[in-house]
């Protein structure tokens, strides 16, 4: 007998996970996942992120991307005027400062990954480490079920193409399936959503994952989204949260 965990994964990524090319300017993958409760997702999560929106834009249609947000196109032109686009920040700052969930990151320095000459592919390597620790975390809270009954936590990816989204989830059933530290079955189902689906989730994850890699790439830089992300981190019961909810390859 299977049902479903009380949680909701969120994952999305910043930088390319491709091999071929490696931009000087940002040459990190950076894989981010957001642990939500259902509860507080329905009643906190999505209530706050659609104030936001109704405030600024005037529906909640927007579907909020780091990239255009930073570089002020599409829907984020409104932005072009400095103070306007410093309150948002600081709206979504805000936010995500109050949104109740636990991070669990993977950042990969490709240029260093090239040198070992291994055939790894940034994007599983990171998955593989998100998802082992969150099952960790779920099942220190009860959330993976026993011998009698199976809990089912769904992982919601954005779609990024057909071939993308079959590798993906090759990736993730391989991992789940016993390809993992543990050698054990890991009971999340995927479920790959188009950017249309205007996602809350995902949109948090689009904005945690940037933050991440640039205090990696920058950390004597301010970075005020890092300060609050880091005390969302996953840690163990000193507060690390190296290994735990951040890994940083190689």
């Amino acid at each position: 007998m299977s049902s479903f965990s009380d949680y909701l994964v969120f994952v999305d990524e910043s930088g390319d996970h491709g091999m071929a090319s490696i931009d000087p300017a940002y040459p990190l993958f950076v894989l981010s996942c957001c642990l939500i409760s259902k509860h507080d997702y329905m009643a906190t999560v999505v209530p706050a992120i659609q104030r936001i929106k109704f405030a600024v834009f005037g529906h909640d249609a927007v579907v909020l991307h780091e990239r255009e947000i930073r570089r002020d196109i599409g829907p984020f032109a409104i932005l072009r005027d400095p103070d306007r686009k410093r309150a948002f920040l600081e709206a979504l700052t805000d936010a995500l400062a109050a949104t109740p969930m636990a991070v669990f990151a993977a950042v990969i320095d490709k240029r260093r990954l090239q040198d070992r000459e291994r055939d790894e592919n940034p994007y599983e390597v990171s998955l593989r480490f998100c998802l082992e620790r969150i099952y960790y975390r779920l099942r220190r809270q009860g959330q993976t079920g026993d011998t009698h009954q199976t809990l089912t936590t769904h992982v919601l990816c954005e779609s990024r193409g057909n071939n993308e989204d079959r590798d993906l989830e090759l990736s993730f059933r391989r991992i789940c399936s016993g390809d993992n530290y543990g050698g054990q079955s890991i009971p999340f189902e995927p479920v790959i959503c188009h950017k249309r689906s205007n996602s809350i989730g995902l949109q948090l994850a689009d904005l945690v994952a940037r933050p991440i890699g640039m205090h990696q790439l920058k950390p004597e830089q301010p970075n005020r989204a890092w300060d609050v992300i880091r005390e969302k981190l996953d840690c163990d019961s000193q507060g690390r949260y190296m290994g735990y909810g951040l890994k940083c390859f190689p």
